[in-house]
């Protein structure tokens, strides 16, 4: 009698482990789906923000450099631009555009 309810009770864990396993990879693609939506959309939307406004800098745009100085750009070459800081014309320092935090446009004279 107990090799039959023994045998019972398997089917039915059987069925039950399946649902538990199908419900488990459910939750998985939640899980996946919220960090997606969370995380790595919103991080992608800012970097192409980035790529953006490091593409269309031009020669004479104040730059805010990732270590916290203001200064103008006034000369770029691929993927390098130079530099100005302060009102010292001698302290010019060549850079990648990636070590640019921020472009302030010039206001044109109107």
């Amino acid at each position: 009698m107990y090799s039959i309810l023994a045998s019972g009770n398997s089917a039915s864990g059987s069925q039950a482990q399946g649902l538990g396993m199908f419900g488990m990879i459910v939750w998985l693609v939640i899980l996946f789906a919220f960090m997606y939506f969370l995380m790595i959309r919103p991080q992608k939307k800012e970097q192409k923000k980035k790529d953006l406004m490091l593409s269309e800098v031009a020669v004479g745009d104040t730059v805010l450099t990732i270590a916290g100085f203001y200064g103008t750009i006034i000369d770029i070459v691929d993927d390098t631009v130079i530099v100005e800081f302060g009102n010292n014309k001698n302290c010019r320092i060549p850079m990648q555009k990636t070590a640019i935090a921020d472009v302030e446009k010039p206001e044109s004279a109107s």
